[in-house]
């Protein structure tokens, strides 16, 4: 028997997390919060990549194994993810490292989840995001947002 919970991160720029967590009913008991993705203006003239990054902060009772994956949010794929707005598209994709290499999705394909096993207990274990949009990138004025699903399986 599985519990599910959602919980929706309030949206602060142009990335929204919404937060699922699973877990056996008798197993611990994990939170999990968010802060957005919030890549700020970009510059369509720029030749370097727009950078920044979110977190992910998951605190759990009884030393739980835990896996968190992140969802396509409103794209077809992983590689690459969109924002959109309106009918326009601005490419971007979520990392699990600094260097911006290892896509973070749900293990599936080319990208990779996170997993700690035994987590400590009561302890926040903070997480980033790292996200990238690409350079050269040439569309109109306007806000792009997605929303992306953050799992946590415990």
């Amino acid at each position: 028997m599985t519990k599910r919970s959602r919980v929706v991160a309030r949206v602060l720029a142009s990335l929204g997390l919404v937060l699922l967590s699973s877990g056996r009913v008798d197993a611990a008991h994990c939170t999990i919060s968010t802060t957005s993705v919030n890549f700020g203006s970009y510059d369509v003239f720029n030749s370097t990549p727009t950078d920044t990054t979110g977190t992910v902060s998951v605190t759990c009772s009884g030393n739980a194994d835990v896996t968190i994956t992140l969802s396509k949010g409103g794209s077809a794929t992983f590689s690459p993810r969109t924002l959109n707005s309106g009918t326009d598209t601005l490419n971007y994709n979520l990392y699990r490292d600094a260097a911006r290499t290892t896509i973070w999705g749900d293990g599936t394909g080319s990208t990779a989840s996170y997993t700690q096993v035994g987590l400590p207990n009561n302890t926040a274990q903070n997480l980033t995001i790292y996200a990238r949009i690409p350079a050269a990138q040439d569309v109109r004025a306007g806000t792009y947002t997605d929303s992306v699903t953050v799992t946590i399986d415990f």
